[in-house]
C-alpha cells in the first residue's frame, strides 16, 4: 500500500544477519540497521506497538487463542483507528487527513447470501465480545487504581499537610537530593471549601 520501507531496524536475529536477507534488502533499496545489546531502546517503538497489538489480539481471542491470525486485520484496524496521545490523533487521520470510517453494525438477515450473512454475524459477535472484554479490562484497571485512593473531606479550620512533588511541580524549590527532600509541607489551615 505504501511501498517498501527505506530502512528497517532489527535486533541481531540470525535471520536478518544472513547473506540472503541482506542481499534481498539491498536489491529492494531498503537499508537494514541493527540495534545493539547496549542500546535496545532503538527498537523500543516496535516493542510498544507489538505490545498494543498483543493486547488487542488477547481481547479478540480470549476464547480461541490459537486462531489469533484470523483477527489480525481487526487488531490492525483498532490500532490505526485508536487515538494516540503522542500525535494527538489516530494514525489513520495522520495519514489520510480525515477520521477513520466506523464499522457499521450488521442487521441479521440484511443479505440473501448465506455465507456473507454468517460472516457478518460472526463479525458482530467478535465486536460485541471485544467491547465486553475491553469494558471488563477497564473496570479491573479502575478497581486496581482505586484500591489505594481515599476521598478526604476537609472543613474550614482543619489543618492539612500538602504533598508536593518537586520533580513534577516547578514551583517547589529544587534540592541537591530529592530523595531527602520534604515529602509534606505545612500544616496549612483550610480557609474554605
Amino acid at each position: 500500500l505504501h511501498g517498501l520501507p527505506k530502512s528497517i531496524i532489527s535486533d541481531r536475529d540470525p535471520i536478518f544477519l544472513s547473506t540472503f536477507w541482506r542481499e534481498l534488502f539491498r536489491l529492494q533499496g531498503t537499508s537494514l540497521k541493527y540495534s545493539t545489546a547496549y542500546h535496545p531502546e532503538t527498537d523500543g517503538q516496535t516493542e510498544v506497538v507489538n505490545r498494543c497489538l498483543e493486547a488487542y489480539l488477547r481481547c479478540f481471542t480470549s476464547d480461541h487463542p490459537r486462531k489469533w491470525f484470523k483477527f489480525l486485520h481487526l487488531a490492525e484496524y483498532w490500532h490505526n483507528s485508536s487515538f494516540h496521545t503522542s500525535i494527538q490523533m489516530t494514525p489513520f487521520q495522520a495519514l489520510y487527513g480525515r477520521p477513520p470510517p466506523a464499522i457499521p453494525d450488521y442487521v441479521e438477515g440484511s443479505t440473501a447470501i448465506t455465507t456473507l450473512d454468517t460472516t457478518l454475524q460472526q463479525r458482530q459477535v467478535i465486536l460485541r465480545t471485544l467491547k465486553d472484554n475491553l469494558k471488563r479490562t477497564r473496570q479491573r484497571m479502575e478497581a486496581q487504581a482505586n484500591k489505594k485512593r481515599v476521598d478526604y473531606t476537609f472543613n474550614p479550620g482543619d489543618l492539612v499537610l500538602l504533598r508536593l512533588q518537586p520533580y513534577r511541580q516547578q514551583t517547589v524549590a529544587r534540592r541537591m537530593s530529592q530523595k531527602l527532600a520534604k515529602r509534606y509541607y505545612g500544616p496549612y489551615k483550610v480557609i474554605r471549601k
